[in-house]
């Protein structure tokens, strides 16, 4: 494995109706659509900063995606579902050297949430870290009252690694997080096989 994943960014994960692609200045429209629709549902979980920075645009945030992804930084995806954009999915703060290590975060939208989609994103992605980008150890911070995104990681037997407290910013105050991870010598088959084998899937 030598380490230039950038190179070999996919455009595309499939996994039957299920899409991973790189998020486009074209899905502006499609994609604020489904933010204002959920605010109630994600506000409560999204990062925000402690500085009141003013907030970008969806082109600067397209582009920053875009750039941090040819540094090798980070792995942006949009999840569609039937070919409807449905939520996002972003494997960040990449490290190479002794760590090896990715972290995931997610959002989709209420109306396909249960439904199987996030955890088979998850797993989608994870298996890419493991195999393709050739990462040890992937890891995701959940907020304890978060009950939905917890399920995605108890289902895929995510290991729980503690409370890091006041771990990010998000509505207003530093927030305490659990912190998952697995790492590719616990999944030897692949994590996606695995949560076939158990029954999961998109429904």
């Amino acid at each position: 494995m030598s380490g230039d994943w950038p190179v070999r960014r996919p455009a595309r994960l499939e996994e039957g109706l299920l899409v991973l692609r790189p998020l486009r200045l074209r899905d502006r429209r499609e994609w604020e659509e489904l933010r204002r629709a959920n605010v109630a549902w994600l506000e409560r979980w999204e990062a925000t900063s402690p500085t009141a920075a003013p907030p970008s645009s969806f082109h600067e945030y397209v582009r920053a995606m875009d750039r941090q992804a040819r540094a090798g930084q980070a792995l942006p995806f949009v999840i569609e579902l039937g070919g409807e954009l449905v939520g996002q999915l972003t494997a960040s703060s990449i490290t190479r050297g002794s760590f090896h290590n990715a972290v995931i975060g997610y959002w989709v939208g209420e109306h396909v949430a249960g439904r199987g989609v996030t955890p088979t994103a998850v797993a989608m992605v994870c298996d890419y870290c493991w195999f393709e980008l050739g990462l040890h150890r992937v890891e995701i911070n959940i907020r304890p009252e978060n009950a939905a995104s917890r399920r995605v990681v108890e289902k895929l037997g995510f290991r729980d690694e503690g409370v890091r407290r006041r771990f990010l910013h998000i509505q207003g105050d530093w927030r305490d997080h659990r912190s998952y991870a697995l790492t590719a010598e616990e999944v030897p088959g692949g994590l996606l096989r695995r949560w076939h084998q158990a029954g999961g899937g998109v429904r």
